[in-house]
């Protein structure tokens, strides 16, 4: 009997790889290239969305040559992708308008900050589940349909389609110029802050208030569907599950059912609880989310916080200012202090998300002195993820509580790139107070999105299959005097605070 395999299309903020896994959930092969990040201006960020097709056409084929694969064992393929980052292209000719917007970009903050004043945040939040921010698309796309001459026209005739990174490359695999189809899914959808978080639908209130022509949008299908077929770079593979990354990482985790959750560290930090099918409105600056959609099924909901500045603090502080020369590093340079020596890190290079959301504020170091080392600083880096992980799970539980859900959270489940530092691990665990435990496999997104490509098609058939894949790998329990851990929160707290009110002429 010929071999089956799921593949999975894992497109990120700084790379993008395609890995294929077997039936028992390992990885038999991967390719992945990097691509370049532009900063035009300051808290701008941009990608070039054809340069990420152009990779996509590379790593397929790549990783069916190195796992000696042919392409018709592949039952599904599954595609996950930096949600929020938006990318408008025109139909006839395949080629982006502009450059897409990144999610950590900033230059919507005004425009944000002046629909505020009118008073329309509330509907917003209740319409999409989210606070209205510049971390969503919708004020990225009424930019670009701004920034772009005659885009608003050309899209009201159906011929600039808008989308987040996951339509963009589904759309081509299919055919691109001749017939891509234009999808997306609800957790993509959702992170438009276009959709209704109660109907799964566009929302023509929140078309209105953004300006958007609906032609532009695709059309949102179930996140484990079957969406079509390829028909470049290789023909013929069945594409079968679309998923943003933080919920694919909660796939990846088999954090399938209410009460589950997943806390990923990588370029951000994203905590995802499930709530099932109970919609959980946020009272304490979460995001009301979906968690994923299986074809025929209701959707399954979560609530989540997001530090968009986790590793990439970290590769902010290699590059910039050059203390350590690899991210790995900053753990080796950490451990040469016993405490941050009274410095502190708020990172908010794209303002204060989760649970604060202060798009104007940036970020700030404080509490220098001439005691404050390099080692120091590289402590204080890893602590702030620590201390942005606290402020959610307070958050979260509160909201449950709130919410009169007999749920909450009292163990993160990690995975991400930076879960292998194990003096972070340590220092979650003691600023949070619960116990934190990491997989043996530590890279979820892409697996997730493998799991609900493989499910899709049916190639696993029960979630006790995919759990019988999860293996702890190592687990931190608290381990510092309480008040310790006070003195320290309050201190971040005022930091945050000093962060919140910087606000330049």
């Amino acid at each position: 009997m010929t071999t089956r395999y799921v593949a999975a299309i894992d497109q990120g903020t700084s790379s993008t790889r395609c890995i294929i896994y077997d039936r028992g959930g390992v990885m038999v092969s991967m390719a992945q290239r990097k691509h370049s990040q532009h900063f035009p201006e300051p808290g701008w960020v941009e990608h070039d969305a054809l340069e990420i097709w152009n990779l996509v056409e590379r790593l397929i084929p790549e990783a069916l040559h190195s796992g000696g694969i042919d392409a018709s064992q592949l039952v599904g393929l599954g595609i996950t992708n930096q949600r929020e980052t938006t990318v408008i292209w025109d139909r006839t000719t395949g080629i982006p308008l502009h450059r897409a917007i990144v999610w950590q970009d900033t230059r919507t903050t005004e425009m944000v900050e002046s629909l505020r004043t009118q008073g329309i945040g509330a509907d917003v939040e209740h319409r999409t589940g989210a606070p209205l921010s510049n971390y969503f698309s919708a004020p990225r796309l009424s930019w670009l349909l701004d920034a772009c001459p005659g885009s608003r026209a050309a899209a009201a005739q159906g011929t600039v389609l808008f989308g987040t990174m996951d339509s963009w490359l589904v759309w081509n695999l299919t055919g691109g110029v001749d017939g891509g189809l234009h999808l997306t899914d609800p957790t993509n959808a959702s992170r438009t802050m276009l959709m209704n978080i109660e109907t799964a639908q566009w929302d023509p209130r929140l078309l209105e208030l953004f300006d958007i022509p609906a032609e532009i949008l695709p059309e949102i299908r179930p996140s484990l569907s079957k969406v079509g077929a390829t028909v470049s770079p290789v023909p013929g593979i069945p594409i079968s599950a679309m998923i943003g990354d933080q919920q694919a990482a909660l796939v990846g985790q088999t954090a399938l059912r209410a009460g589950e959750s997943k806390y990923t560290l990588g370029t951000g930090g994203f905590l995802l609880f499930n709530t099932g099918t109970t919609l959980v409105r946020s009272r304490h600056g979460l995001i009301t989310t979906v968690a994923f959609q299986m074809d025929g099924q209701p959707i399954r909901y979560a609530l989540e916080g997001s530090n968009p500045t986790a590793g990439a603090l970290v590769e902010w502080i290699r590059e910039n200012l050059g203390i350590i020369g690899t991210p790995a590093e900053i753990e080796t340079l950490a451990s040469t202090v016993d405490d941050n020596g009274g410095c502190y890190i708020v990172p908010a290079f794209s303002g204060l998300h989760a649970p604060h959301w202060v798009s104007a504020s940036r970020g700030l170091i404080v509490g220098l002195t001439s005691y404050i080392t390099r080692g120091h600083l590289a402590r204080a880096a890893l602590e702030t993820n620590a201390f942005a992980a606290r402020s959610m799970v307070a958050a979260l539980n509160d909201d449950l509580a709130a919410a009169g859900v007999e749920m909450s959270l009292t163990e993160l489940v990690v995975d991400g790139g930076m879960t292998a530092n194990n003096t972070l691990m340590q220092t979650i665990a003691d600023i949070c107070d619960v116990t934190v435990t990491r997989p043996q496999m530590a890279e979820a997104v892409a697996l997730g999105a493998a799991y609900a490509a493989g499910f899709s098609v049916g190639l696993w058939t029960d979630e006790q299959q995919l759990r019988r894949n999860w293996h702890t790998g190592a687990v931190w329990q608290p381990s510092i005097d309480p008040a310790d851990r006070e003195r320290r929160a309050a201190n971040w707290s005022m930091a945050v605070e000093l962060a919140s009110q910087w606000d330049p002429a």
